[in-house]
């Protein structure tokens, strides 16, 4: 794997003074709900993944500045099951502790979000280091999602999680709830405490707690993970209640100010510095237009949070800035593009890489083969593109507007039922799919599928014969809300020669509005990645010998 170096980049401040700047995103593209914590000099993020594994990505940086994939924790069945996940349920809103020498992770595998039901089951792993190994799941309540541990002063651990309530007519979002957490016999004791109730933005989630001067400080997320989200802090003397929301209204929010590059900011979490600096991560989302779709899905930033003593904490003008000072101690040294903006995989290692995620299913030998052929990825063929149990996609985020991903991949298809290629994705309903497939006659061809709120189609006049071509290069290019393709046979790249519609690999495109029931709206964001199908089980699979993600 080769991370590419050639658009090294400083992030100071351009004036000379060698100070940094955190540049929004941090995390671009697909990388939600964003959970921060700092252990001695290290910080680390940890996102939702919702259908995907690796469940649950983590980030991780030294200085808030530069940050590196560094895999996901829920890798195995032990630790999620996904089989037959909906789109947009699985893992939600994962937090991430630390506490008596272990990461505390709580995550939810959700259900279903349809007809005000959500079936949140919420777990805790815990591990000696970020690599782990992970505990076995310890089974949490179901009352709601969003959960969170504090680890109060007193050696107190609660977990705190919105309230959800399913009954027609009711709230749906009926307020935080906080339980005791009993860490030494790994279970929740005590009664449960409705310890805040939410304000009128209303739908509010995404509870944690932090303690400083005296006062019992709760973060929430409201509005809805939409335009119109926000941030919202209260706070206590007692960590029950009863909380005091902040009279200057929200901490951070978009909601109103169409001209910001970052919009739907919220759903945030608070890590101090070493130094005693205070920084917001959260989640935000660019569109292509004001109020417009979001390709790249709701992504991570940070935001400087000024806090005094005994006062409420401040993010300047209460919005979200594209660039943010760093730190102290961050030195403005050049370093080059994380490798989830630019990278050329060929391989060569034992186990798929950090930016690498498959769709329903962990990445096991019965259809990953990184040995079978040196320096190749194998997938074996799965079910159909609407099936949700044995897909076979192995995908990477979607990152910048403008983007590049090429591949090259050799397979013989049997016949008609044998499909191998390159996708741009969001869900089962929305893709598009060049590929290798046989025609009636057994011939080799190229095509292109497209699915648009779940029909089918064949992209009109792309069909083309490969005559003795088994090894072809794909190419899928973003360019906005534009999305090409190419393909090539060694004698040069041939363009497809039509346009296709980005935005309907959107959150908003994928969207379920019922009237009367909070909007469902699509929770991840584009991909872009290498699918092969064995509609017939029989024995179907491709080679792939290079796979080249570029931004830009």
């Amino acid at each position: 794997m080769t991370i590419a170096k050639a658009a090294a980049t400083t992030a100071g401040d351009g004036g000379g003074t060698g100070h940094r700047t955190i540049r929004n995103p941090v995390l671009p593209g697909f990388h939600p709900d964003p959970s921060i914590l700092r252990v001695g000099s290290d910080y680390y993020i940890a996102t939702s993944t919702f259908e995907w594994y690796p469940g649950v990505r983590v980030h991780h940086s030294t200085d808030l500045v530069n940050w590196e994939p560094i895999g996901g924790v829920l890798t195995e069945r032990r630790l999620l099951d996904l089989t037959g996940t909906a789109d947009s349920c699985g893992v939600w809103a994962p937090d991430l502790t630390y506490a008596d020498g272990l990461f505390h992770l709580v995550y939810a595998d959700v259900a279903t979000f349809a007809g005000g039901y959500w079936d949140p089951q919420n777990y805790l792993v815990t591990a000696p280091s970020i690599a782990g190994p992970w505990s076995d799941p310890v089974v949490l309540h179901g009352r709601g999602f969003d959960a969170s541990l504090f680890h109060d002063e007193d050696g107190s651990t609660w977990m705190l999680s919105m309230r959800a309530d399913w009954r027609p007519g009711r709230n749906r979002f009926a307020g935080i709830s906080a339980q005791r957490y009993d860490r030494d016999q790994r279970r929740l004791t005590g009664p449960e405490h409705v310890i805040f109730e939410g304000t009128e933005a209303g739908l509010t989630e995404a509870p944690h707690i932090y303690r400083k001067d005296g006062w019992y400080y709760l973060i929430t997320a409201e509005g809805g993970t939409t335009l119109t989200h926000q941030v919202t802090v209260a706070r206590s003397r007692n960590l029950l209640g009863g909380y005091r929301v902040d009279p200057a209204g929200p901490l951070l929010t978009s909601a109103g100010r169409p001209e910001l590059t970052l919009q739907k900011a919220g759903h945030g979490s608070l890590v101090r510095t070493p130094a005693g600096e205070w920084y917001l991560a959260h989640l935000a989302a660019r569109p292509y237009a004001p109020t417009g779709r979001c390709v790249l899905g709701r992504e991570t930033a940070l935001q400087k949070v000024e806090w005094p003593a005994g006062e409420w904490p401040r993010i300047h003008d209460g919005v979200p800035a594209e660039q943010v000072p760093a730190p102290a101690g961050a030195t403005a040294e050049p370093r080059p593009l994380s490798s989830g903006q630019a990278e050329e995989d060929h391989f060569d290692t034992p186990v798929l890489g950090a930016n690498w995620s498959t769709l329903r299913r962990p990445a096991t030998p019965d259809w990953i083969d990184l040995s079978a052929r040196p320096s190749h990825l194998r997938i074996r063929g799965g079910q159909s593109p609407m099936a949700r149990h044995r897909p076979s996609l192995v995908a990477r985020r979607v990152t910048d507007p403008l983007c590049t991903f090429e591949a090259t991949c050799e397979f013989e298809p049997k016949n008609f039922r044998q499909l191998a290629g390159i996708t741009a994705y969001y869900n089962s309903r929305n893709w598009y799919y060049l590929h290798l497939t046989a025609d009636d006659d057994g011939t080799p061809v190229l095509d292109l599928l497209c699915c648009d709120s779940g029909r089918v189609t064949a992209a009109p006049g792309v069909r083309t014969p490969l005559g003795d071509a088994r090894r072809v290069g794909l190419r899928a290019r973003l360019d906005g809300p534009a999305l090409t393709f190419a393909h090539t046979t060694g004698a040069g790249w041939h363009e497809l020669g039509r346009t296709f519609d980005a935005t309907t690999l959107s959150d908003e495109y994928a969207a379920t509005v019922v009237p009367g029931e909070p909007e469902a709206w699509g929770f991840t964001g584009a991909f872009v990645g290498l699918w092969v199908q064995d509609l017939g089980a029989e024995g179907g699979y491709a080679d792939f010998d290079r796979a080249v993600y570029r931004a830009g």
